[in-house]
């Protein structure tokens, strides 16, 4: 019997993944869960796993404001 798949929101990410994402160390992404700046995580054990959702809803939350003036 063939698994379904997962919708994208749902798929969750590992820290390894995460750092992959942002070209960024591992050792940030631990770093952003212990002074709570990075996305959103759950634990599951000792593993923390992050929604795709949640990080990209942080990315977005993070684009700069332009300098320019209104239109």
């Amino acid at each position: 019997m063939e698994q379904a798949a997962v919708a994208d929101g749902e798929r969750h990410l590992t820290p390894e993944d995460l750092s992959g994402r942002f070209g960024v160390p591992v050792k940030t992404v631990y770093d952003w869960n212990s002074k709570g700046t990075g996305p959103r995580y759950m634990k599951i054990g000792r593993h923390a796993r992050y929604r795709l959702a949640d990080v990209i809803a942080w990315e977005n939350d993070r684009y700069a404001e332009t300098g320019g003036a209104a239109a």
